[in-house]
């Protein structure tokens, strides 16, 4: 495996009865990725796809040995869906819900603090190990087993980069979704720290977009930790200030949050930044 999630990832799925949490789960199980339970209080004793569910995280993990969990339960529950799997000793929570309210992502995150548990979002679309194991609800079909390192705030502009990569023969590691909301569980710079430790990742593509400093801080962390080749886009160099653009962390306050001083900050750190999204792929593919 390459990093987070691998053939031997036991994934639980947390609102396994819910449309998405159903439609997903079984994408995921025909992907080849091992879902050993679901979670839906009430429902214990069905099953879903072949798989059991539980009324709670902790007497699935008890029975199943799940060591995952990913989450489809609505916003105004899903922040308790985090801490019940935290509080479980699942190791990789992946949270794909929108519209969790800021001051529980607070909360959820000051709970997480030396626990142990990783969160992947929320608002994102998870991951994948390509050929190995998929935890999230991006299209598999498009991704292939190769030595790119993918980590992302848009899951729309990470599909585009991985069928392109794909299309020209170059697969991927890992591809990592982290989330576009204002505060998530993983940032840039966790998910950079993982891929320069990996034997199978030999370049990573980072894929930022206009909101906060999170690209910044990556760029600090490129220059000063980072022997691998790091190739970047930047999406919103046209935004207007103070208009959110598609996420809920994609906005420009004030005099920050630019596009420009993203791609600025990332070129003196030796990133590579593609001016447009195609030509991620050329680059790439000049760097292997």
């Amino acid at each position: 495996m390459s990093i987070l999630i691998g053939r031997d990832t036991r994934v639980l799925v947390q609102g396994i009865t819910g449309r998405e949490g159903a439609f997903h789960t079984q994408q995921m199980l025909d992907y080849g990725t091992q879902v050993v339970a679901g979670v839906t209080p009430g429902r214990c004793g069905e099953w879903k796809h072949g798989v059991p569910i539980f009324d709670t995280v902790s007497s699935a993990v008890e029975t199943t040995g799940a060591n995952a969990s990913i989450i489809f339960v609505p916003a105004p529950a899903a922040a308790d869906a985090i801490l019940e799997a935290a509080s479980a000793g699942i190791e990789l929570i992946v949270c794909i819900t929108e519209g969790i309210p800021a001051l529980d992502m607070v909360r959820v995150i000051r709970y997480l603090e030396g626990r142990g548990a990783r969160l992947i979002g929320p608002n994102c679309p998870g991951l994948i190990t390509p050929g190995e194991a998929k935890l999230g609800i991006m299209p598999a079909h498009i991704h292939k087993a190769g030595p790119v390192g993918i980590v992302s705030r848009s899951g729309t502009l990470t599909y585009e980069m991985v069928y392109a990569l794909s299309a020209a023969g170059v697969g991927q590691s890992t591809v990592v979704g982290i989330g576009g909301d204002m505060i998530i569980g993983t940032s840039f710079v966790d998910v950079l720290g993982l891929f320069e430790r990996d034997p199978h990742t030999d370049v990573v593509v980072m894929i930022g977009e206009i909101g906060g400093d999170a690209e910044q801080l990556a760029a600090r962390y490129v220059a000063d930790h980072m022997t691998k080749p790091v190739v970047a886009f930047v999406a919103g160099l046209t935004a207007p200030p103070g208009k959110r653009m598609g996420h809920a962390g994609a906005i420009i306050s004030g005099q920050s949050g630019g596009a420009a001083e993203k791609i600025a900050a990332l070129r003196s750190a030796g990133v590579q930044v593609a001016e447009q999204p195609q030509q991620v792929s050329e680059l790439v593919a000049r760097l292997l």
